[in-house]
């Protein structure tokens, strides 16, 4: 799908120099296009032109904006020669490999790193980092580490919200006891089936083992079969292991599509009572229940913690924003989405969580979403998305796929973990 924004000013059309913001440079040009491949469609897509409107209106620019999730599309442009000027990819595993091949232009060579350095918290800017410089700005972050719940629910059936592991298995035993399931799980994602089961993995990997170990995990300096990864799969056991627990029971969860997942529990009576799911789940539930608000009919709580000497911790993901043409139009317009103005729009209108902390709090639409953005600002304790960070035949692959034959197959894991330690060997040998 490919869309434009139509913001063409008489100084762009009889080829006027344009003073482009952040930049300092003027650029004289019959026609301004900045041509980008990004994740985004829909509302996404429709939220971020009105983001980006300002820029454009402002320079007589227009986006060329070609959505796809084929991550191919991308690829073969770039080995043809005629790469986007922008791209925005869900994963920086994927960002590690074009930096490595040369393909991106190094952000610090024009971008104002000390301003950077007050925007944004260290640890986004060494994820968009490889071997020392700058390539992304991380953009539209998923707080993943949120269990969402009706609580309307809730209080009617006089449930309280957990705070640790022990108190959460105990909740839905009391769920089932009084005759309800506890829990909504959908694994099924077309190709990328599998990939919300590595979400609840790299939560209790980093509540359990502690931010050390899970790096050491990432980084493939232990192996899958290491007592830490082991103990992982086995605690998440605990739920999907019980079908009991399982709204649809097994066969259910391999099947139900993720973005369903939490509409049972708006069902009257509930359907299932609890859902684990990143902050961008409010949209498909809104999907499904226009009239539902956030905070009143829809909130959250935080993963609970396990291991008491780690604490509370978050795991987020977050689309990387990179560029592959130096022109000075592109350099302002990466300036221009680094800067808070563009995401406080965004975050304004919903379904928008920003890494910057210079974005006010305040521009969010709701305290549930205020909540949960500034979790993510706070952290003591955040930690990337494990598999977005992995060789992607490993955090893309094996570890989707071994996900699902665990929850099929839970005696079996001893045998899935080898496959994946197999895999992981050969793709970080590379």
């Amino acid at each position: 799908m490919r869309k434009r924004l139509a913001f063409l000013t008489l100084a762009a059309v009889i080829g006027i120099a344009l003073s482009l913001p952040m930049s300092g440079m003027a650029v004289a040009q019959e026609e301004c296009v900045i041509s980008v491949v990004g994740v985004w469609s829909g509302d996404e897509l429709t939220a971020f032109e009105e983001a980006v409107a300002p820029f454009m209106e402002e320079n007589g620019c227009t986006m060329d904006f070609e959505s796809t999730r084929d991550p191919a599309v991308l690829r073969t442009a770039v080995d043809s020669g005629n790469p986007p000027d922008i791209a925005i990819l869900p994963q920086p595993g994927v960002m590690y490999e074009y930096a490595a091949d040369g393909a991106l232009v190094a952000l610090d060579s024009f971008m104002d790193m000390d301003a950077l350095a007050e925007d944004y918290a260290p640890i986004w800017l060494e994820l968009g980092s490889y071997d020392g410089t700058l390539y992304g700005i991380f953009y539209k972050v998923a707080n993943k580490s949120l269990i969402w719940y009706n609580p309307v629910a809730f209080e009617e059936a006089g449930y309280e919200i957990p705070t640790t592991w022990d108190e959460l298995i105990a909740l839905s035993d009391q769920i089932v006891a009084d005759g309800g399931t506890p829990w909504s799980i959908g694994l099924e994602s077309g190709d990328a089936s599998g990939w919300p089961g590595t979400d609840w993995i790299e939560d209790i990997m980093l509540r359990t083992a502690g931010p050390e170990v899970y790096d050491q995990w990432v980084n493939h300096e232990i192996s899958w079969t290491d007592e830490a990864v082991v103990n992982a799969f086995e605690t998440w056991g605990q739920i999907v292991g019980n079908p009991d627990y399982l709204y649809g029971g097994v066969e259910g969860t391999l099947a139900t599509n993720f973005g369903e997942a939490p509409w049972p529990l708006w069902e009257d009576p509930p359907g299932a009572y609890m859902h684990r799911q990143a902050s961008f789940i409010v949209g498909f539930i809104l999907d499904q229940y226009p009239d539902l608000e956030m905070g009143t009919d829809i909130n959250f709580f935080p993963f609970p913690s396990i291991n008491e000497e780690i604490g509370p911790a978050v795991i987020g993901g977050a689309d990387v924003v990179v560029m592959f043409n130096d022109r000075p139009e592109v350099e302002a317009f990466m300036e221009y989405l680094a800067s808070p103005e563009p995401q406080e729009i965004w975050a304004s209108m919903g379904d928008f969580i920003s890494p910057n902390q210079s974005v006010s709090l305040d521009v969010y639409p709701d305290d549930a979403t205020r909540s949960i953005a500034e979790a993510v600002v706070n952290a003591e304790i955040f930690r990337f998305d494990a598999s977005d960070l992995m060789p992607a035949a490993v955090g893309a692959g094996e570890f989707w796929s071994g996900v699902l034959d665990f929850v099929e197959n839970p005696d079996n894991l001893m045998d899935i973990l080898e496959r994946i330690e197999e895999v992981a060997a050969d793709a970080y040998a590379e």
